[in-house]
């Protein structure tokens, strides 16, 4: 799973680098969605450490991050679109930054579905 995970997002590196180098686009802008794929998983672990209560099916404190997650989503998905309708992209970088970003944010959920599910570790094992 973890080859898996790192492959995809390397290949959502590649479509967001490809979107920003090639010769015909020659832009850096898009790069700065790295900043919102680096604090989209931050509104979970705030939630996931505020929340002491695992059974409950719905918390107020998880509902508000995936709130603030779902909102930092649809900017990243929102800014590569902006920059290219005020022509400082071109569509062609712009769809190849949209690529990277779908492939990035389902590695990301991929990766909390794969190892966020289960706390096996405990200090009181040591």
């Amino acid at each position: 799973a973890l080859v898996a995970l790192s492959f995809s997002g390397a290949i959502g590196l590649t479509f967001l680098m490809l979107g920003c180098a090639l010769e015909d686009y020659g832009v850096y802008w898009p790069l700065f969605v790295l900043i919102f794929h680096a604090i989209s998983p931050i509104p979970h672990f705030i939630a996931k450490r505020v929340t002491y209560d695992s059974d409950a099916t719905s918390s107020a404190c998880r509902e508000l991050a995936y709130f603030f997650t779902t909102g930092i989503v649809v900017s990243a998905f929102g800014f590569p679109v902006i920059l290219a309708r005020v022509a400082v992209i071109k569509w062609g970088a712009c769809g190849l930054v949209l690529a990277g970003n779908a492939v990035i944010f389902l590695t990301i959920q991929g990766f909390f579905l794969v190892f966020g599910r289960g706390d096996d570790f405990s200090w009181e094992q040591w």
